[in-house]
């Protein structure tokens, strides 16, 4: 008998010694620490890599802005061609989409490829953020950690979710923000057994941050100034900015992504795409990566250093001019942002919707200065970047809590909380979907913390359709009928399908059991003379679980036949489904 491996004497030993919430606890503070070990390698090599082209730049001029975007660009399409063999999809989507129809199984390829590209599309001046890729590292190591110690689909869920936590918490070192993104985005629920692992992660993560990179933060700032009441108007206004700049950048996102499909190769889009982004940085250098230095001069009240060495310099003595070329900012980042998506760059959207909405904050900021008020610039900053994060990913709560710690305390909570209610119910009405859910969400494939939908969404449409009925052809007789089939069938319903195997109708047992023994009729009867069309049919490929729930509902059938490219699968009974239905709600809502 071979001796067990090293892995399944540690399984053995766990299982008899530590419990499993025990044991998710251990593994939850493992993935925080690799997530944070992800997130600060994926930070220091783009670092140095900005750092070479900084110091090119200071030796010559903005030209280098119009090919460093598609040497990068280049860089990654190599990549996909020869070492992925398929696109990268957009990191935070790509994981819901595992959460949802994958039972959270990620490939292993997820752990580094971000950790190449993503550099590789932002140090060379892709004009988005780290912040995606290293929560698709992350959950990738956490999926494989799961699967290597057989952790079952709920646990892997909630590791996933303590990697996002641990990559925010990491780069930001806002652990309870970290948090709260977990369980807004990935819609864990807010359980003592989600919330002590999302916490632990959380801790291990910002813990591994401080060790390696000290007391560096993204915002070296502290907030001074303080909440005034008589400027409540005037973050209401800001609210419903930022609210409107989130509908812009959602439909921007769509719209641009639509205008690529007309190139036909991947190496058109990126030649379009990098010549694209290199024309905006020449014109809009702070367009340039991730953006952080952009916002930390903006909180430090230097505009000038903000916006960098442009075309305008010259003019940039006017504030007027200077609100103009923010506005251009605010504009162009989504669109520069896009575009390095859709020519095959690799990043996420979080921290380009802070840049943003940081260049709205102080843009709204200035414009009521100049109109007599006095307003804080360094809080319409902070607040900006609140409400767009709000609205772009419907984060509210993130958004409150990531600015309140970034800013060292909780001074501003009451704007944010005016600023954020007011931009997400704006943004919420005009589009109920957000860049991260709008595809998973029009297939029904979208969880949420609706339980119902939930457990529907998990749920595999494969699992519960039944293939043990004998199948008919309309040119039977009665006769061969009763010979070939009911005899030989233990179900009362049968299919009926034709030289294709397409579904032609159905017949059930009790509407033949009148003639049944009626031997004239035998010969002279068939089958077509008998069948008739199913109340509903199921879609295999495009119904989902809540439409097949619709169909049950309305049609009152307890049996209904599934197709999938109009061929004849099998059926689906309604006791299967409420049994299947109901085994998922236990195994979802179980601590």
């Amino acid at each position: 008998m071979p001796k067990p491996t090293l892995l399944k004497r540690f399984l053995i030993w766990k299982y008899k010694h530590i419990s499993e919430k025990n044991f998710t606890f251990i593994l939850s503070g493992l993935v925080g620490l690799l997530a944070g070990l992800a997130a600060v390698t994926l930070r220091n090599v783009t670092f140095y890599i900005e750092f070479l082209f900084e110091l090119l730049r200071s030796l010559t001029t903005n030209q280098w802005y119009f090919v460093l975007p598609t040497i990068g660009l280049l860089f990654v399409y190599w990549l996909v061609k020869y070492v992925t063999k398929k696109p990268i999809s957009h990191a935070i989507p790509s994981i819901l989409h595992k959460l949802s129809r994958r039972s959270g199984i990620i490939e292993r390829s997820k752990i580094y490829i971000p950790l190449i590209a993503a550099p590789l599309t932002v140090g060379f001046g892709g004009s988005v953020g780290l912040l995606g890729p290293a929560i698709a590292s992350g959950s990738a190591i956490s999926s494989n950690l799961g699967r290597l110690f057989h952790v079952n689909q709920k646990t892997r869920t909630l590791l996933i979710g303590c990697a996002a936590a641990g990559a925010i918490s990491s780069i930001f070192k806002s652990p309870i923000a970290a948090i709260i993104f977990a369980i807004e985005v990935f819609s864990l629920d807010l359980t003592f057994a989600s919330l002590l692992p999302l916490l632990i992660a959380s801790v291990s993560s910002v813990l591994t941050s401080y060790f390696f990179l000290g007391d560096d933060l993204l915002f070296d700032f502290k907030s001074s100034d303080k909440f005034i009441i008589n400027d409540t108007l005037f973050y209401v206004v800001l609210g419903i900015g930022t609210g409107i700049a989130s509908i812009y950048f959602t439909k921007m996102y769509f719209f641009i992504l639509k205008q690529f499909e007309v190139f036909r190769t991947a190496f058109q889009k990126l030649l379009v795409g990098g010549l694209a982004i290199g024309v905006m940085l020449y014109f809009i250098p702070p367009l340039y990566g991730e953006g952080f230095g952009f916002i930390n001069n903006l909180l430090a009240g230097n505009h000038l250093k903000a916006l960098g060495t442009t075309p305008f310099d010259a003019y940039t003595d006017q504030i007027w001019i200077v609100i103009a070329l923010l506005i251009g900012i605010t504009v162009f980042k989504a669109i520069a942002m896009t575009t390095t998506f859709a020519a095959g760059g690799v990043g996420g959207i979080f921290i380009p919707t802070m840049v943003m909405g940081s260049a709205l904050g102080n843009v709204m900021a200035k414009i009521i200065n100049q109109l007599g008020f006095n307003v804080s610039e360094t809080n319409f900053t902070l607040i900006g970047m609140a409400g767009l994060i709000a609205g772009v990913l419907h984060a509210p709560l993130t958004a409150m809590f990531l600015i309140a710690e970034i800013s060292g305390g909780y001074e501003l909570f009451i704007p944010l909380m005016i600023a954020v209610s007011v931009s997400f119910i704006i943004k919420k009405n005009a589009i109920d979907f957000t860049i991260y859910t709008k595809e998973l969400a029009q297939k029904g494939q979208l969880l949420t913390h609706d339980k119902d939908q939930s457990v529907l969404t998990l749920m595999n449409l494969g699992n519960i359709v039944e293939t043990n009925f004998v199948t008919l052809k309309p040119e039977m007789t009665l006769g061969e009928m009763l010979h070939n089939g009911v005899s030989k069938s233990a179900r009362n319903i049968f299919p009926v399908t034709n030289a294709d195997k397409i579904l032609v109708g159905i017949i059930m047992l009790d509407d033949v059991r009148s003639i049944m023994f009626d031997q004239t009729l035998y010969n002279t009867t068939t089958v077509s003379d008998l069948m008739y069309n199913p109340p509903e049919i199921i879609n295999f490929d495009k119904d989902n679980m809540k439409v097949v729930m619709d169909k049950f509902q309305d049609s009152s059938a307890w049996n209904l036949p599934v197709t999938k490219d109009n061929v004849y699968m099998g059926f689906v009974s309604k006791s299967k489904l409420l049994t299947a239905y109901r085994r998922q709600l236990i195994n979802f809502t179980k601590n």
